[in-house]
């Protein structure tokens, strides 16, 4: 099998420049591939940031002006509004649309409603013995030294994919999820979104179906394989162990035929988290946990940024594959996003997958697997022992009997990270998104193999980061926890006093901070050693994003560990503010 992330159209993040607070929204990268909808955000103070009217209003006035039909269609979950183009329009009529959104000093931002695509490809084969990843010294994640403490109990894990075709090595872990594909033609099930998230099949009858380039293809299953992975039963004598088969999958419907727009998934994200989603019934089982083992081209848009960022700050891990293009993951998305654990791929022998995207915004490897070696064939399946075995479909276009097959991509390496995310969270169930990254990063193992363009921290160890979050707080104690005011354009400082530690501080400091703020393009956050050194973590960036809850790395082997740290955070502009809830420090 060849192994290609299917893309969607580049877009670029949101960002104002770095001294203006609330003025003009920052140009987007022109769309380089037809777009039939639109994503527009409205700043909180505008009317049409509240008023459907007024949105509708404002967007049939804007298509107007380019000379091209715009009609509200609905509001996402994010507060965004979705603009209809009226069908699918070149690019260039696109961007003229754009332009008129982007002159209004009340619009945030605009972005191309873009498409993600299944990141994995397809091939064969059975059993626990066969599970590698699981298990092997040299390649495997560690797992089932993790058992005797935790399987994930009590954690719903969203699968945010193809939905979940009905498998007996699943099925004691599902609970109800939901169908957000908007399109009936699309979701192939005859009506738009609704309750039942099962997979109806991606396959594409004939090549070009899905645009220039595209290949006919049977149906991928992909959701299921991912949930396999994730907590498919264990110990009940059949198939294949799942990394946390005591907690629960939650399938979210959002890749059918052709793949997925990207204001479904944004409120797939939303409502799998806890989030209010307009005609959505609340979601009852909300997840602590969410894994997207998918993506296109172009750098994070607001849309999804604003979509995670929300989820994190309900408590929401959220857990990304990094792609499957062999280049450096920033040009991909949502795997450039903020706030996210963005997993690159390993073979068996401890390698970076051929195929797996890699750079500086890699957080962590996983296995991913190889069906086959990077000088063999392209197309040729020579080694699906390598790769990874979990539940899946017969069928090659609508559901057919249930199977097993081995897979290799870096959607498969997702969930091995999914799994351990909801194995820290019911061993301690007081863990944030931000603890459980810096768990599975700090105890992370460097890989048996070699890595070319960076694969993060290196490959994660479930006993080892089980055993960290059981044994001792994963902030050894050094949080605070007081709620400091940010008020326009003044700058606060909230202390940790670290002592007990001997020499220096390491090379990769933890600073784990969670601000709360509406417009984080206005602030800058620094971290201040005890004789006064200041180190950068976010200067300005994000635009209108809210909220900041993030885990960065911080090279202060030059520092006294001991005395007191400061994270100092200044805004430097009007009309938006918020406060330091929390942060914290891992040495």
């Amino acid at each position: 099998m060849s192994v290609t992330l299917l893309a969607g159209s580049a877009t670029a993040s949101v960002a104002l420049a770095a001294e203006t607070p609330a003025a003009a929204p920052a140009a987007t990268v022109a769309p380089t591939a037809p777009v039939e909808n639109l994503i527009v955000g409205y700043k909180s103070s505008a009317t049409e940031a509240s008023s459907n009217t007024a949105a509708a209003d404002d967007a049939t006035a804007k298509g107007k002006k380019a000379g091209k039909k715009a009609k509200f269609d609905r509001r996402l979950g994010t507060g965004a509004a979705l603009v209809s183009l009226g069908g699918t329009v070149a690019p260039a009529a696109a961007a003229d649309v754009m332009a008129q959104f982007r002159a209004d000093p009340d619009v945030a931002y605009v972005e191309p409603d873009t498409r993600a695509y299944a990141m994995a490809v397809t091939p064969n084969d059975t059993e626990y013995a066969k599970q590698w990843d699981l298990f092997e010294p040299t390649a495997g994640m560690n797992v089932p030294g993790a058992w005797d403490k935790t399987t994930g109990s009590g954690v719903t894990v969203a699968v945010i994919d193809t939905g979940y075709v009905a498998h007996s090595d699943v099925a004691p872990n599902i609970v109800a999820g939901y169908d957000f594909i908007s399109t009936s033609s699309e979701a192939r099930d005859g009506n738009g979104r609704d309750s039942n998230p099962a997979d109806e099949g991606d396959w594409n009858a004939t090549d070009g179906e899905c645009g220039t380039g595209s290949k006919a293809s049977t149906s991928s299953w992909h959701g299921t394989h991912v949930a396999g992975t994730i907590a498919a039963a264990t110990n009940n004598s059949k198939g294949v162990a799942g990394i946390a088969y005591g907690a629960k999958i939650q399938p979210v419907r959002v890749l059918g035929k052709c793949g997925g727009a990207t204001s479904d998934i944004v409120d797939a994200i939303t409502w799998a988290s806890g989030g209010s989603v307009a005609g959505v019934p609340a979601n009852a089982t909300p997840a602590k946990v969410i894994n997207m083992s998918l993506g296109g081209s172009g750098t994070c848009g607001t849309s999804y940024q604003n979509a995670i960022n929300a989820a994190v700050a309900r408590g929401t891990t959220v857990v990304v594959a990094a792609g499957n293009s062999n280049a450096n993951a920033s040009g991909f998305s949502p795997a450039s996003c903020n706030n996210v654990i963005n997993v690159a791929s390993t073979n068996r022998a401890g390698d970076r997958s051929y195929y797996s995207n890699f750079g500086s915004i890699i957080d962590v490897s996983a296995p991913g697997g190889e069906t086959r070696r990077a000088t063999d064939t392209p197309g040729t399946v020579t080694t699906p022992e390598n790769a990874i075995l979990s539940t899946l479909n017969a069928g090659t276009s609508t559901p057919g009997a249930e199977t097993y097959k081995p897979y290799q991509g870096t959607s498969m390496a997702a969930p091995h990270i999914a799994g351990l995310a909801a194995l820290l969270k019911s061993a301690n169930t007081s863990l944030t998104p931000a603890q459980i990254e810096s768990a599975i990063k700090t105890n992370a193992r460097p890989l048996a193999g070699t890595c070319t363009g960076g694969c993060g921290a290196g490959l994660a160890d479930a006993a080892a980061t089980v055993a960290a979050v059981t044994s001792t707080p994963p902030t050894s104690g050094r949080e605070n926890t007081t709620d400091y005011a940010i008020a326009d354009n003044t700058t606060v400082e909230s202390p940790i006093t670290v002592t007990g530690v001997t020499g220096n501080a390491p090379a990769t400091l933890k600073v784990g901070v969670n601000i709360v703020h509406s417009y984080i393009g206005d602030l800058k956050v620094d971290l201040v050693a005890p004789d006064g050194s200041v180190y950068n973590l976010h200067n300005r960036s994000g635009g209108s994003t809210a909220n900041i809850n993030q885990v960065y790395t911080v090279n202060a082997s030059s520092e006294v560990a001991n005395g007191t740290w400061k994270l100092r955070v200044n805004d430097n502009a009007g009309g938006d503010t918020g406060k330091i809830d929390s942060w914290n420090l891992t040495f």
